[in-house]
């Protein structure tokens, strides 16, 4: 059965109408141009019931018995239904509200105005609103997302928005419409609607044809259209079921649509032709209601029959009558242009109607504009990305200044709050710490709306008005005198937007651009100018955290810059102007400092961002509070940062980004995460926490190098815990045959654990692996004792500076080292030795002192021994007057080799412990090789043989103490070590072609270069050959074993010590000091692999 249109009826005087059902169905409600609403039981009603709300209603919504009206006096008013009497005024606006529609279940109402604002507000409490801005131009309308999550608009500027409710950002916008300056100019109202129920789709008219976006992906899947179609859609409506679809052109046709099918399922044109301006669906059966743009009323009925099936009226009349109506009114409505459009961007519908705009709908992508005539006057059509407004300055930890009761600060030294209502206008100042100060009650009476709070300070500032400054109060708590607060007025038109407090100064941002210093007694310090418009600010300590807009964003990014000032003595910058990395399309939420005095901010998508001082200054992510939140509206609001221990301390806010003041909020502990990949892994997981330590406690250098204190255990135990996770994560590589990467690994380790690292690559029996470590653990030492040599440079320099003033180490030069001489000399009862020799008194106080053979310290740092430039002196010659081995004239940081062989008990020097920060893990204490070599050979002498060292020291020891020498000559000689350790192919190759390597290149004189060029040449044996010596070499260690069976293995230390004493006196006599050749550090540990324990 098709629809049946009954006759129009006059209901308002020409102009824009709207209308809409009451819940039940029961009435119809419009309102019009005269400023009355009307409500009629029927179309037939002959007396409705008007009420006057205004000059003009531009739109009208109704829902629980509240009927709204946006009126012409800018206000949106509430009156009883169906009484109509007057209940109040929701919200103003600066200008015309053009549409007001209700939520779902009646609770909010939303509105759209010619100030380009759309504001959301409560029903039952005015005072709870929320401002959506971005639109360029006047609204047009909205419509609620039934879950209520989004909002939808449509602007003069062309632009359609889906709007996220809960923190009042646009999620989408496309620019689907033809600009104008104004909605009586506008081509089309453009009445979008949420699909009802679900609201999966969202229809949006927009020129002959209906776009449906999909929920949550944007998608345009498809669009509705119809030949009949000859002029632009202005509105559209839903079936209550979501099943059908009706719209209504400005020419007078209503077209109903069967979405699942997109089939058209029925046509019905206006009987004069007036554009359709208002539209509602029945609640419960199938009649449309529907004003013109002249103020009549009209109704479908029949629309949808009982089954649900729409009625089919595919219009039976004649086409040419048709083609007749279509001229005629759109020759009714050209005349009227004239009246209603006469616009630069206005398009005249008698030019539609000649062709100029041609229906090419199938050949242009979903969301593009249609053809468009060309019109002279027409400005180009903008496609690009839009800008984005700019954030307002904000105060960090403080909640809207709209509300009667707010938070003004919230930090780690107590909380102040604002009440503004009736009863009191106030500022309450509590103190987490009581210690620091009582709690404050403060009188409000100029409006103060910024506040900021430290352990000196209470600063206080407000905006100008037409009688008063914008002015700074500061409350000096800590003041010693009686004379405590101070007041500062801004230049006139020069507002405070930002303040902040540091440790004996105050930073104050204006309007102007200017940042103005003080100190916290109140005196003006330096003024500078602002690169842009401030946004934030922090203070901590001497150092001053700037946030200002560099520019203009576009497509919802924010376009940021940072600046971070040090305010001592010696002021410097340390980021200038810097980009502030922000998650896409977001704000700044806030911005502040770590306990420990590092930088950090939080953007609106929940990553908090932290300076990375390691890493060149720059930010890196540190946590996502969105992963801890259940709920898409419920945010995390932080109110501090702690490096030790890792926390970051925030208020859960359900459904909102801020808490309210009552009740009280409780705070949150959350822990930190770096974005890591694979952190599911044990692998992803370690490398997390191992880069999350090194960051959150480069605080501590920060500390170090700017003279704070800080506890030397934290540090330690931070450095301790790294060198695990390393060698957890160097284990988990070995057990993968990920060899490479262990070598990587090891890289960053210290000179300990890479020491456990080769023990551990010797026992999982990977030789390459831990020759690789051996090299790279030779490098290292290269490296410390390249930067001893510095030290030692730096140290010799300043005391030439001083060499006028004393040649002595004075009581206040070095104490440290002083007292570490005292202690060594007292435990070795060796103190007459410095007064009997006052060259070492002056010169040989020691880096290194007996403890430097501590695992703590790396073996080049003690074992190296200057030579001047005269000749070389044997390190282990005997002085006949002392029993400290002989120095060298010229080289007073000369150290002993008598120093690293006694017992390592004792504490570390002040030197050790800032090398090495008293790790405690067990590591490989490898003993000393004294010898005048270059930084090379020094480095090489750490992965050589116990046996040679500690016999070519023997006679010495016992001389300077015979009644430990039993105990202290403990390491077996290179005999007894082959005795005991199996030779390797390579070893024995070694041995038979060590002369053919050094007469090709004679320059070798340090064995690791020997073994180097060695294994080059061994690798290049084919596979047969080494194979070969690798059976021979066990043929000869399997004799060697039968024959040890038989007897004990008693080292020959009589010829291994005359082996030595020969080779020592050929290198005195010789020409050049050569370096006795030992066994190769790759050969230890062969043989330490296959060691039978």
């Amino acid at each position: 059965m098709p629809a049946t249109q009954k006759p129009m009826r006059y209901g308002h005087t020409e102009g824009h109408t709207d209308v809409c059902f009451d819940d039940s169905g029961s009435y119809i409600v419009t309102c019009g141009s005269d400023g009355d609403v009307r409500i009629w039981e029927d179309l037939d009603d002959d007396d409705p019931k008007s009420i006057n709300v205004g000059e003009k209603a531009y739109s009208c919504a109704l829902k629980n018995g509240k009927l709204v009206t946006a009126v012409s006096n800018n206000t949106i008013q509430v009156h009883t239904f169906p009484e109509g009497v007057p209940d109040g005024i929701l919200t103003r606006f600066t200008t015309n509200a053009n549409h007001v529609v209700f939520n779902g279940d009646g609770s909010k109402i939303a509105a759209g105005s010619s100030d380009f604002l759309v504001k959301i507000v409560d029903v039952m409490d005015s005072s709870q609103q929320k401002t959506f801005r971005g639109h360029e131009a006047p609204v047009l309308s909205l419509s609620f997302d039934p879950k209520d999550v989004f909002l939808a608009s449509s602007s003069c500027d062309g632009s359609v928005r889906v709007w996220q409710i809960s923190d009042q950002t646009c999620a989408v916008s496309w620019p689907l419409l033809l600009k104008c300056n104004d909605v009586i100019h506008a081509k089309s109202i453009c009445r979008l609607a949420w699909q009802p129920k679900r609201g999966e789709l969202l229809a949006v008219p927009v020129e002959k044809s209906v776009k449906l976006y999909r929920r949550e992906t944007w998608s345009n899947p498809f669009e509705l259209s119809d030949n009949f179609i000859s002029q632009t859609l202005n509105v559209v409506t839903w079936s209550p079921c979501g099943q059908y679809l009706a719209a209504g052109s400005i020419n007078g046709l209503i077209v109903v649509w069967n979405v699942e099918t997109k089939d058209c399922v029925e046509r019905v044109k206006h009987e004069k032709g007036y554009a359709i301006c208002g539209l509602a669906w029945h609640p419960t059966c199938g009649r449309i209601s529907y004003t013109d743009a002249e103020g009549n009323l009209g109704l479908l009925e029949n629309v949808c029959d009982t089954s649900g099936k729409a009625s089919i009226n595919r219009g039976t009349a004649n086409d040419d009558e048709d083609a007749d109506d279509f001229m005629l009114t759109s020759g009714r409505l050209r005349q009227r242009s004239h009246v209603l459009e006469d616009d630069d961007n206005s398009v005249d519908l008698t030019m539609l109607k000649a062709g100029l705009l041609k229906e090419e709908a199938g050949d242009e992508p979903a969301g593009s504009f249609r053809n468009q005539p060309v019109v002279a006057s027409q400005q180009p059509l903008y496609e690009g990305p839009m800008p984005t407004p700019r954030q307002k300055p904000f105060q960090s930890a403080s909640t809207p200044v709209h509300l009667t009761h707010r938070f003004m600060v919230w930090n780690s030294i107590g909380i102040i709050r604002c009440y503004n209502d009736e009863q009191d206008n106030a500022i309450d100042v509590e103190f987490h710490d009581t210690s620091i100060h009582h709690a404050t009650h403060l009188s409000n009476t100029l409006n103060y709306t910024i506040a900021d709070l430290s352990h000196e300070a209470i600063l206080l500032a407000c905006e100008s008005t037409d009688e008063l400054a914008s002015k700074l109060h500061c409350l000096h708590f800590s003041s010693w005198d009686s004379s405590k607060e101070w007041i500062v007025d801004m230049p006139q038109n020069e507002d405070i937007e930002a303040i902040c407090l540091g440790q004996g100064w105050v930073a104050a941002a204006t309007s102007a651009l200017l940042l103005r210093l003080f100190t916290i007694g109140g005196v003006q310090k330096e003024i500078f100018s602002l690169p842009g418009p401030v946004v934030s600010m922090a203070g901590h300590g001497e150092q001053l955290f700037i946030v200002y807009h560099r520019g203009t964003g576009f497509d919802g990014d924010q376009c940021l810059g940072v600046q971070l000032l040090e305010l001592g003595k010696k002021k410097k910058q340390i980021l200038r102007g810097d980009p502030l990395p922000l998650t896409r399309k977001s704000y700044l939420a806030w911005v502040g400092f770590s306990a420990e005095g590092t930088p950090c901010y939080v953007d609106s998508e929940g990553w908090v961002r932290m300076l990375n001082r390691g890493l060149a200054d720059t930010w890196t992510p540190v946590c996502n509070t969105r992963e801890h939140c259940k709920g898409k509206s419920d945010h995390y609001w932080v109110v501090g940062i702690h490096e030790n221990p890792q926390q970051l301390r925030c208020i859960p806010c359900k459904g909102s980004r801020f808490p309210p003041t009552l009740p009280r909020p409780a705070v949150a502990i959350l822990p930190f995460k770096l974005p890591y990949c694979q952190t599911a892994t044990e692998k992803g997981q370690m490398e997390e926490q191992f880069w999350r330590s090194i960051m959150f406690h480069n605080h501590i250098d920060y500390l170090a190098k700017n003279g704070y204190e800080y506890e030397e255990s934290t540090k330690n135990q931070a450095i301790k815990e790294q060198q695990e996770l390393l060698m957890k994560m160097l284990a988990l590589s070995c057990k993968l045959e990920r060899e490479f990467r262990c070598v990587e690994l090891a890289d960053l380790m210290t000179q300990n654990a890479v020491n456990l690292a080769i023990k551990y690559a010797s026992r999982s029996r990977k030789l390459i692996l831990a020759q690789k470590l051996s090299e790279l653990a030779v490098e290292k030492a290269s490296e410390l004792a390249a930067t001893q040599v510095e030290e030692e440079e730096e140290e010799d320099f300043r005391k030439k500076l001083n060499a006028g003033y004393s040649n002595t180490a004075t009581e206040w030069k070095q104490p440290q080292l002083r007292n570490q001489m005292e202690e060594d000399s007292e435990d070795n009862k060796e103190t007459d030795e410095t007064e009997q020799n006052p060259d070492l008194h002056r010169h040989g106080q020691t880096l290194f002192p007996k403890s430097a053979s501590s695992s703590n310290v790396p073996a080049v740092k003690s074992g190296a021994v200057t030579s001047n430039s005269q000749g070389r002196v044997n390190p282990f010659k005997v002085s006949s007057s002392s029993k400290e081995p002989a120095m060298s004239v010229n080289s007073p940081r000369s150290t002993t080799i008598l120093d690293s062989m006694n017992k390592s008990s004792r504490k570390p020097t002040a030197l050790n412990r800032a090398a090495s920060s008293n790790d405690k893990s067990p590591v490989i204490k490898p003993l000393l090789i004294p010898k005048s070599k270059s930084k090379q050979a020094s480095a090489a002498s750490y992965f050589q043989k116990k046996s040679s060292q500690a016999d070519t020291t023997e006679e010495v020891k016992e001389e300077e103490n015979p009644k430990n020498s039993s105990s202290e000559n403990s390491a077996p000689c290179p005999d007894n070590t082959d005795n005991q350790r199996p030779k390797t192919g390579f070893q024995m190759w070694l041995e038979e072609n060590r002369s053919s390597i050094l007469s090709d290149n004679p320059d070798f004189s340090d064995e690791a270069d020997i073994i180097k060029e060695g294994m080059i040449r061994f690798r290049v044996l084919s596979t047969e050959e080494r194979k070969a010596w690798t059976d021979k070499a066990k043929g000869a260690n399997a004799a060697e074993g039968a024959e040890a069976k038989k007897r004990k293995r008693v080292p020959d230390e009589n010829e291994e010590t005359e082996d030595h004493k020969e080779k020592a006196k050929e290198n005195l006599n010789g020409p050049k000091k050569q370096k006795p050749l030992h066994v190769s550090a790759n050969q230890k540990l062969s043989a330490f692999a296959f060691k039978q324990e």
